[in-house]
């Protein structure tokens, strides 16, 4: 039950971090209107993500029989799919397309609902999941009713770690943090998939075609 809250965690994390227009959104009203404002734009990409890792995890519940019998593949092709993403985030440049909204202010309830509508609208969310349910072994056949729960309940609970964090981190740095400080960070976290997926398609290799245990390096 722990170990597979803790990948929960781990996924919610690597879905929450890139700076895509969720991240922008959030950060731009924790500088412009407060910490509180960017959390609750953060709650409702959470609560999005719930919805699609659900989906995904019902969806693979379908064919968990074919991953568990595909698994070494579909973990290379897992951690492939990782690392072309994260080659992605670190190419990207999230400052494009950073609209100033003035002075126009937002209630709590739309900040979460222009956060939660704008995440929802993202359907290709759906393949990371597949990507990083593959690469963790997230959905299999043992696990029971409760462990999947388990397992979204940590996927929430890493969102809700992340979007803590950069918010708190954003109001205590606001007086330095500018457009280049967003695309370190992007970088940043591009270069942090683009290592997980090597370590995920070295791991592969070496256990499944070269029979070597490498226990501490898979989740």
């Amino acid at each position: 039950m722990i170990g597979i809250l803790s990948t929960g965690i781990i996924i919610g994390i690597l879905v929450s971090a890139p700076m895509g227009p969720i991240g922008l959104l959030c950060i731009q009203r924790t500088l412009s209107k407060g910490r509180l404002h960017g959390f609750v734009t953060g709650i409702g990409a959470m609560l999005s993500d719930i919805i699609y890792a659900c989906i995904t995890c019902l969806g693979m519940g379908m064919i968990v029989n074919f991953i568990e019998a595909n698994e070494a593949p579909l973990q290379l092709f897992g951690s492939i799919v990782l690392g072309a993403f994260g080659f992605y985030i670190f190419r990207s440049n999230p400052t494009r397309g950073i609209r100033k909204q003035g002075d126009k202010k937002l209630s709590y309830t739309q900040d979460f609902l222009s956060a939660f509508l704008l995440t929802l609208s993202n359907v290709f969310i759906v393949l990371l999941y597949i990507a990083l349910f593959a690469r963790f072994g997230f959905v299999l056949p043992e696990h029971s009713i409760w462990m999947s729960l388990c397992g979204i309940g940590g996927i929430g609970i890493g969102a809700l770690l992340w979007w803590t964090s950069i918010t708190y981190v954003v109001s205590k740095l606001r007086k330095w943090f500018n457009i280049r400080s967003i695309w370190i960070f992007n970088k940043i976290v591009g270069i942090i998939i683009i290592l997980v997926s090597i370590i995920g398609l070295v791991s592969i290799i070496l256990t499944f075609y070269f029979h070597i245990p490498l226990n501490f390096v898979t989740p």
